[in-house]
Protein backbone atom coordinates (compact mmCIF):
# COMPACT_ATOMS: atom_id res chain seq x y z
CA UNK A 1 0.00 0.00 0.00
CA UNK A 2 1.35 3.32 -0.75
CA UNK A 3 2.77 6.52 1.60
CA UNK A 4 0.26 8.63 -1.15
CA UNK A 5 -2.47 6.05 0.09
CA UNK A 6 -1.89 6.23 3.49
CA UNK A 7 -1.65 9.92 3.55
CA UNK A 8 -5.22 10.63 1.82
CA UNK A 9 -6.76 8.01 4.07
CA UNK A 10 -5.20 9.80 7.24
CA UNK A 11 -6.52 13.12 5.80
CA UNK A 12 -9.70 12.17 5.68
CA UNK A 13 -9.47 10.52 9.13
CA UNK A 14 -8.70 13.37 11.50
CA UNK A 15 -11.82 15.26 9.75
CA UNK A 16 -14.46 15.85 12.41
CA UNK A 17 -16.39 12.46 13.44
CA UNK A 18 -19.39 14.86 14.31
CA UNK A 19 -20.63 14.45 11.06
CA UNK A 20 -21.22 10.96 11.30
CA UNK A 21 -24.67 10.52 13.08
CA UNK A 22 -24.54 7.04 14.08
CA UNK A 23 -22.37 5.44 16.54
CA UNK A 24 -18.78 4.68 16.34
CA UNK A 25 -17.93 1.65 18.83
CA UNK A 26 -14.39 1.36 19.72
CA UNK A 27 -13.08 -1.80 21.30
CA UNK A 28 -10.95 -4.68 22.25
CA UNK A 29 -10.28 -8.94 22.84
CA UNK A 30 -7.32 -10.43 23.71
CA UNK A 31 -6.86 -13.45 22.03
CA UNK A 32 -3.80 -15.67 21.58
CA UNK A 33 -2.14 -13.34 24.33
CA UNK A 34 -2.15 -10.44 22.30
CA UNK A 35 -4.52 -7.55 22.66
CA UNK A 36 -6.30 -6.97 19.46
CA UNK A 37 -8.68 -3.88 18.94
CA UNK A 38 -11.83 -3.01 16.65
CA UNK A 39 -14.26 -0.62 15.19
CA UNK A 40 -17.92 -1.00 14.66
CA UNK A 41 -20.20 0.93 12.62
CA UNK A 42 -23.69 0.79 14.23
CA UNK A 43 -26.24 2.09 12.17
CA UNK A 44 -29.10 4.09 13.98
CA UNK A 45 -31.85 1.83 12.29
CA UNK A 46 -30.08 -1.19 14.58
CA UNK A 47 -32.61 -2.39 17.47
CA UNK A 48 -31.37 -4.81 19.52
CA UNK A 49 -34.83 -6.97 19.11
CA UNK A 50 -33.97 -8.09 15.67
CA UNK A 51 -31.10 -9.68 14.75
CA UNK A 52 -28.88 -8.13 11.63
CA UNK A 53 -26.07 -9.03 9.18
CA UNK A 54 -22.54 -8.42 10.08
CA UNK A 55 -20.03 -7.03 7.48
CA UNK A 56 -16.04 -7.54 8.36
CA UNK A 57 -14.41 -4.96 6.66
CA UNK A 58 -10.40 -5.88 5.99
CA UNK A 59 -8.29 -3.25 6.17
CA UNK A 60 -4.48 -4.08 3.54
CA UNK A 61 -1.02 -4.45 3.82
CA UNK A 62 0.39 -1.09 5.57
CA UNK A 63 -3.14 0.48 6.56
CA UNK A 64 -5.68 -0.01 9.66
CA UNK A 65 -8.69 -0.67 10.30
CA UNK A 66 -9.66 3.59 10.44
CA UNK A 67 -8.37 4.22 7.19
CA UNK A 68 -10.26 0.98 5.59
CA UNK A 69 -13.38 2.79 7.68
CA UNK A 70 -12.92 5.53 4.98
CA UNK A 71 -11.88 4.29 2.16
CA UNK A 72 -13.48 1.15 1.36
CA UNK A 73 -16.85 2.94 2.87
CA UNK A 74 -19.79 1.20 3.51
CA UNK A 75 -21.39 2.98 6.32
CA UNK A 76 -24.10 4.92 4.38
CA UNK A 77 -24.92 1.73 2.61
CA UNK A 78 -25.08 0.16 6.41
CA UNK A 79 -27.05 2.86 6.72
CA UNK A 80 -30.09 1.97 5.12
CA UNK A 81 -29.46 -1.92 4.67
CA UNK A 82 -29.42 -1.92 8.22
CA UNK A 83 -26.40 -3.92 8.82
CA UNK A 84 -22.94 -3.65 11.16
CA UNK A 85 -19.28 -3.07 9.92
CA UNK A 86 -16.57 -4.76 11.79
CA UNK A 87 -13.39 -2.93 11.19
CA UNK A 88 -10.56 -4.75 13.01
CA UNK A 89 -6.78 -4.00 13.30
CA UNK A 90 -4.21 -6.72 11.64
CA UNK A 91 -0.63 -7.01 13.89
CA UNK A 92 2.54 -5.28 13.34
CA UNK A 93 5.09 -7.44 11.31
CA UNK A 94 9.06 -7.30 11.66
CA UNK A 95 8.77 -3.79 9.83
CA UNK A 96 6.09 -2.34 11.73
CA UNK A 97 3.31 -2.82 9.10
CA UNK A 98 -0.29 -4.07 9.95
CA UNK A 99 -0.88 -7.31 8.18
CA UNK A 100 -3.16 -10.15 8.05
CA UNK A 101 -1.41 -13.57 8.63
CA UNK A 102 -2.12 -15.04 4.78
CA UNK A 103 1.27 -14.68 2.89
CA UNK A 104 3.48 -17.58 4.36
CA UNK A 105 5.76 -15.36 5.98
CA UNK A 106 6.28 -17.92 8.85
CA UNK A 107 4.44 -15.50 11.59
CA UNK A 108 2.92 -17.72 14.54
CA UNK A 109 -0.44 -15.06 14.50
CA UNK A 110 -3.28 -16.78 14.05
CA UNK A 111 -5.88 -14.19 12.22
CA UNK A 112 -8.43 -17.00 11.49
CA UNK A 113 -8.59 -17.59 15.45
CA UNK A 114 -8.99 -14.16 15.89
CA UNK A 115 -11.82 -13.19 13.49
CA UNK A 116 -13.33 -16.07 14.51
CA UNK A 117 -13.11 -15.18 18.33
CA UNK A 118 -14.52 -11.37 16.94
CA UNK A 119 -17.20 -12.81 15.64
CA UNK A 120 -18.14 -14.52 18.81
CA UNK A 121 -17.34 -11.18 21.15
CA UNK A 122 -19.15 -8.86 18.90
CA UNK A 123 -22.25 -11.86 18.78
CA UNK A 124 -22.30 -11.64 22.35
CA UNK A 125 -22.61 -7.79 22.66
CA UNK A 126 -25.43 -7.07 19.45
CA UNK A 127 -28.06 -8.86 18.01
CA UNK A 128 -26.06 -10.68 15.42
CA UNK A 129 -27.58 -13.03 12.82
CA UNK A 130 -25.11 -15.43 12.36
CA UNK A 131 -27.17 -16.69 8.98
CA UNK A 132 -25.85 -13.64 7.59
CA UNK A 133 -21.87 -12.95 8.40
CA UNK A 134 -19.52 -11.57 5.70
CA UNK A 135 -16.13 -10.39 4.56
CA UNK A 136 -14.58 -8.63 2.37
CA UNK A 137 -11.39 -6.20 2.70
CA UNK A 138 -8.82 -4.28 0.29
CA UNK A 139 -5.73 -6.19 -0.81
CA UNK A 140 -4.17 -8.06 2.25
CA UNK A 141 -7.82 -8.14 3.69
CA UNK A 142 -9.05 -9.49 0.38
CA UNK A 143 -6.43 -12.04 0.91
CA UNK A 144 -7.69 -12.62 4.75
CA UNK A 145 -11.32 -12.87 3.26
CA UNK A 146 -10.24 -15.89 1.01
CA UNK A 147 -8.61 -17.43 3.90
CA UNK A 148 -11.77 -17.28 5.99
CA UNK A 149 -13.69 -18.62 3.04
CA UNK A 150 -11.61 -21.87 2.79
CA UNK A 151 -11.06 -22.23 6.32
CA UNK A 152 -13.71 -21.04 8.22
CA UNK A 153 -16.50 -20.82 5.56
CA UNK A 154 -18.76 -22.31 8.71
CA UNK A 155 -19.14 -19.20 10.04
CA UNK A 156 -19.43 -17.03 6.62
CA UNK A 157 -22.22 -16.57 3.92
CA UNK A 158 -20.17 -14.89 1.54
CA UNK A 159 -17.12 -13.10 0.70
CA UNK A 160 -15.58 -10.40 -1.14
CA UNK A 161 -12.11 -9.71 -2.48
CA UNK A 162 -11.07 -6.29 -3.78
CA UNK A 163 -7.29 -6.06 -5.39
CA UNK A 164 -6.76 -9.68 -3.10
CA UNK A 165 -6.44 -12.85 -3.91
CA UNK A 166 -4.25 -15.74 -2.27
CA UNK A 167 -0.80 -17.65 -2.12
CA UNK A 168 -0.61 -21.20 -3.89
CA UNK A 169 0.03 -23.18 -0.72
CA UNK A 170 -3.11 -21.73 0.82
CA UNK A 171 -5.06 -22.44 -2.52
CA UNK A 172 -3.68 -25.77 -2.31
CA UNK A 173 -5.30 -26.38 0.89
CA UNK A 174 -8.57 -24.69 1.00
CA UNK A 175 -11.20 -26.90 2.54
CA UNK A 176 -14.53 -25.54 2.81
CA UNK A 177 -17.48 -27.15 3.62
CA UNK A 178 -20.18 -25.94 1.95
CA UNK A 179 -20.69 -23.81 -1.78
CA UNK A 180 -18.69 -20.33 -0.85
CA UNK A 181 -20.45 -17.26 -2.91
CA UNK A 182 -17.80 -14.86 -4.25
CA UNK A 183 -17.18 -11.79 -5.82
CA UNK A 184 -13.52 -10.71 -7.03
CA UNK A 185 -12.90 -7.16 -7.63
CA UNK A 186 -9.67 -6.49 -9.19
CA UNK A 187 -7.55 -4.03 -12.03
CA UNK A 188 -5.33 -5.58 -14.57
CA UNK A 189 -3.09 -3.19 -14.15
CA UNK A 190 -2.79 -3.61 -10.41
CA UNK A 191 1.03 -3.53 -10.15
CA UNK A 192 0.92 -4.42 -6.44
CA UNK A 193 -1.40 -7.68 -6.81
CA UNK A 194 -0.91 -8.31 -10.21
CA UNK A 195 -4.20 -9.55 -12.22
CA UNK A 196 -2.10 -12.26 -13.69
CA UNK A 197 0.01 -13.36 -10.48
CA UNK A 198 3.32 -14.17 -9.79
CA UNK A 199 5.89 -14.29 -6.52
CA UNK A 200 3.67 -16.79 -5.55
CA UNK A 201 0.31 -15.22 -5.59
CA UNK A 202 -2.75 -17.00 -7.85
CA UNK A 203 -3.80 -15.35 -10.63
CA UNK A 204 -6.92 -13.88 -10.15
CA UNK A 205 -8.94 -15.62 -13.13
CA UNK A 206 -7.31 -19.04 -11.62
CA UNK A 207 -8.96 -18.49 -7.98
CA UNK A 208 -12.00 -17.60 -9.74
CA UNK A 209 -12.08 -20.42 -11.81
CA UNK A 210 -11.00 -22.58 -8.58
CA UNK A 211 -14.18 -21.19 -7.24
CA UNK A 212 -16.64 -21.46 -10.12
CA UNK A 213 -15.32 -25.12 -10.24
CA UNK A 214 -16.14 -25.97 -6.31
CA UNK A 215 -19.53 -24.50 -6.70
CA UNK A 216 -20.44 -26.28 -9.55
CA UNK A 217 -21.57 -22.98 -11.44
CA UNK A 218 -21.56 -22.92 -15.24
CA UNK A 219 -18.41 -22.51 -16.30
CA UNK A 220 -19.70 -20.10 -19.06
CA UNK A 221 -20.71 -16.74 -17.81
CA UNK A 222 -23.01 -14.10 -18.45
CA UNK A 223 -20.70 -11.36 -19.70
CA UNK A 224 -21.48 -7.65 -19.17
CA UNK A 225 -19.43 -4.23 -20.31
CA UNK A 226 -20.18 -1.88 -17.39
CA UNK A 227 -21.56 1.36 -19.26
CA UNK A 228 -18.25 3.94 -19.15
CA UNK A 229 -19.91 6.34 -17.26
CA UNK A 230 -16.81 7.91 -15.65
CA UNK A 231 -14.59 8.43 -19.15
CA UNK A 232 -11.82 10.32 -17.42
CA UNK A 233 -11.08 7.54 -14.81
CA UNK A 234 -8.47 5.99 -17.24
CA UNK A 235 -10.06 2.32 -16.86
CA UNK A 236 -13.26 0.26 -18.03
CA UNK A 237 -15.07 -2.50 -16.39
CA UNK A 238 -16.28 -6.35 -17.26
CA UNK A 239 -18.64 -8.29 -15.33
CA UNK A 240 -19.07 -11.88 -15.39
CA UNK A 241 -21.80 -14.14 -13.93
CA UNK A 242 -21.09 -17.64 -12.83
CA UNK A 243 -24.89 -18.77 -11.65
CA UNK A 244 -26.21 -22.22 -11.36
CA UNK A 245 -24.10 -22.94 -8.59
CA UNK A 246 -24.81 -25.51 -6.00
CA UNK A 247 -27.36 -24.38 -3.28
CA UNK A 248 -27.79 -21.20 -5.41
CA UNK A 249 -24.24 -19.57 -5.25
CA UNK A 250 -22.92 -18.17 -8.00
CA UNK A 251 -19.23 -16.13 -8.30
CA UNK A 252 -18.65 -12.96 -9.69
CA UNK A 253 -15.99 -11.11 -11.11
CA UNK A 254 -15.49 -7.71 -12.00
CA UNK A 255 -12.31 -7.47 -14.14
CA UNK A 256 -11.36 -3.36 -14.42
CA UNK A 257 -9.77 -3.05 -17.49
CA UNK A 258 -6.05 -0.92 -16.41
CA UNK A 259 -7.51 -0.39 -13.34
CA UNK A 260 -4.79 0.05 -10.32
CA UNK A 261 -4.68 -1.48 -6.97
CA UNK A 262 -7.62 0.38 -5.77
CA UNK A 263 -11.20 0.54 -4.59
CA UNK A 264 -13.62 1.58 -7.03
CA UNK A 265 -15.80 4.00 -6.17
CA UNK A 266 -13.36 5.53 -3.74
CA UNK A 267 -14.09 9.04 -2.83
CA UNK A 268 -10.66 10.26 -4.06
CA UNK A 269 -7.97 8.42 -5.67
CA UNK A 270 -4.53 6.39 -5.12
CA UNK A 271 -4.03 5.16 -8.53
CA UNK A 272 -6.31 4.67 -11.39
CA UNK A 273 -9.31 4.14 -10.00
CA UNK A 274 -12.46 2.98 -11.49
CA UNK A 275 -15.76 5.45 -10.70
CA UNK A 276 -18.32 3.33 -13.86
CA UNK A 277 -18.94 0.94 -9.97
CA UNK A 278 -18.85 1.64 -6.66
CA UNK A 279 -17.20 -1.45 -5.40
CA UNK A 280 -18.85 -1.37 -1.30
CA UNK A 281 -22.19 -1.39 -3.29
CA UNK A 282 -21.45 -3.98 -5.55
CA UNK A 283 -20.29 -6.11 -2.35
CA UNK A 284 -23.26 -5.48 -0.34
CA UNK A 285 -25.64 -6.24 -3.24
CA UNK A 286 -23.62 -9.74 -3.70
CA UNK A 287 -23.76 -10.44 -0.06
CA UNK A 288 -27.37 -9.69 0.40
CA UNK A 289 -28.32 -12.53 -1.64
CA UNK A 290 -26.96 -15.38 0.37
CA UNK A 291 -27.53 -16.87 3.93
CA UNK A 292 -25.32 -19.49 5.76
CA UNK A 293 -27.81 -21.90 6.17
CA UNK A 294 -28.84 -21.93 2.49
CA UNK A 295 -25.60 -22.75 1.71
CA UNK A 296 -24.73 -25.41 4.48
CA UNK A 297 -25.86 -28.39 3.04
CA UNK A 298 -22.69 -28.75 0.95
CA UNK A 299 -20.97 -30.24 -2.42
CA UNK A 300 -21.56 -33.78 -1.60
CA UNK A 301 -25.30 -33.85 -0.82
CA UNK A 302 -26.07 -32.34 -3.78
CA UNK A 303 -24.93 -35.71 -5.76
CA UNK A 304 -27.29 -36.63 -8.64
CA UNK A 305 -25.17 -40.09 -9.56
CA UNK A 306 -24.75 -42.36 -6.86
CA UNK A 307 -21.19 -43.13 -6.41
CA UNK A 308 -18.94 -43.86 -3.13
CA UNK A 309 -15.33 -42.69 -3.31
CA UNK A 310 -12.71 -44.23 -1.22
CA UNK A 311 -10.61 -43.60 0.92
CA UNK A 312 -10.83 -40.07 1.50
CA UNK A 313 -8.14 -38.91 2.64
CA UNK A 314 -5.90 -40.92 0.90
CA UNK A 315 -2.02 -41.37 0.39
CA UNK A 316 -1.81 -42.92 -3.64
CA UNK A 317 -5.72 -43.17 -4.99
CA UNK A 318 -9.18 -42.72 -4.91
CA UNK A 319 -11.66 -45.77 -5.67
CA UNK A 320 -14.62 -45.18 -7.11
CA UNK A 321 -17.54 -47.35 -7.12
CA UNK A 322 -20.79 -46.91 -9.06
CA UNK A 323 -24.22 -49.09 -8.66
CA UNK A 324 -24.08 -50.49 -12.67
CA UNK A 325 -22.28 -49.98 -15.72
CA UNK A 326 -23.40 -46.90 -17.90
CA UNK A 327 -21.10 -44.52 -19.84
CA UNK A 328 -19.61 -41.86 -17.81
CA UNK A 329 -16.96 -38.66 -18.10
CA UNK A 330 -15.01 -38.51 -14.91
CA UNK A 331 -12.95 -35.28 -14.82
CA UNK A 332 -10.45 -34.76 -12.10
CA UNK A 333 -9.41 -30.58 -10.58
CA UNK A 334 -7.29 -29.43 -8.63
CA UNK A 335 -7.56 -27.20 -5.88
CA UNK A 336 -5.91 -24.52 -8.35
CA UNK A 337 -8.74 -24.87 -10.66
CA UNK A 338 -6.78 -26.85 -13.64
CA UNK A 339 -8.12 -30.28 -14.70
CA UNK A 340 -6.05 -33.12 -14.21
CA UNK A 341 -7.75 -36.19 -15.54
CA UNK A 342 -10.38 -36.65 -17.42
CA UNK A 343 -11.55 -40.36 -18.92
CA UNK A 344 -14.69 -41.94 -20.32
CA UNK A 345 -15.56 -45.34 -18.61
CA UNK A 346 -18.89 -47.60 -18.19
CA UNK A 347 -16.67 -49.19 -15.61
CA UNK A 348 -18.22 -49.95 -12.06
CA UNK A 349 -15.35 -49.76 -10.21
CA UNK A 350 -12.45 -47.13 -11.18
CA UNK A 351 -9.23 -46.49 -9.41
CA UNK A 352 -7.86 -42.58 -9.79
CA UNK A 353 -4.42 -42.17 -9.05
CA UNK A 354 -3.17 -38.23 -8.04
CA UNK A 355 0.46 -38.03 -8.08
CA UNK A 356 0.88 -34.54 -5.64
CA UNK A 357 -0.56 -33.97 -1.93
CA UNK A 358 -3.81 -31.54 -2.21
CA UNK A 359 -7.88 -31.23 -2.56
CA UNK A 360 -9.11 -32.87 -5.66
CA UNK A 361 -12.60 -32.38 -6.91
CA UNK A 362 -13.87 -35.41 -8.77
CA UNK A 363 -16.78 -34.85 -11.17
CA UNK A 364 -19.11 -37.28 -12.45
CA UNK A 365 -21.60 -36.55 -15.29
CA UNK A 366 -23.94 -39.32 -16.65
CA UNK A 367 -26.95 -39.03 -18.73
CA UNK A 368 -26.74 -35.42 -18.61
CA UNK A 369 -26.89 -35.27 -14.83
CA UNK A 370 -23.74 -34.02 -12.61
CA UNK A 371 -22.36 -35.14 -9.31
CA UNK A 372 -19.17 -34.01 -7.40
CA UNK A 373 -16.79 -35.37 -4.38
CA UNK A 374 -14.01 -33.51 -3.20
CA UNK A 375 -11.34 -36.12 -1.88
CA UNK A 376 -7.87 -35.31 -0.50
CA UNK A 377 -4.40 -36.39 -1.40
CA UNK A 378 -2.01 -36.69 1.69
Amino acid sequence: MSTRYILLIAALVVAPLATIAQPLVTGSITYGGVLRNYRLYVPATYNANSPVPLVFNLHGYTSNNQQQEFYGDFRAIADTANFIIAHPNGTLDGGGNRFWNTFGSGSPVDDLGFITALLDHISTQYSIDTDRVYSTGMSNGGFMSHDLACFRSERFAAIASVTGTMISPRLSTCASTHPMPVMQIHGTADATVPYVGGSGFVPVETLVDHWVQFNNCSPTPAFTAVPNIAPGDGCTVEHYVYSGGTSGSSVELYKVLGGGHTWPGAAFNTGVTNQDIKASIEIWRFFSQYRLSDLATGVEDQEAIAFSMGPNPTTDAFHLRFDGAADRLITVVNAMGQQVQAQRSSATELVLRVDAPGLYWITVVQDGQRSTARGLRM
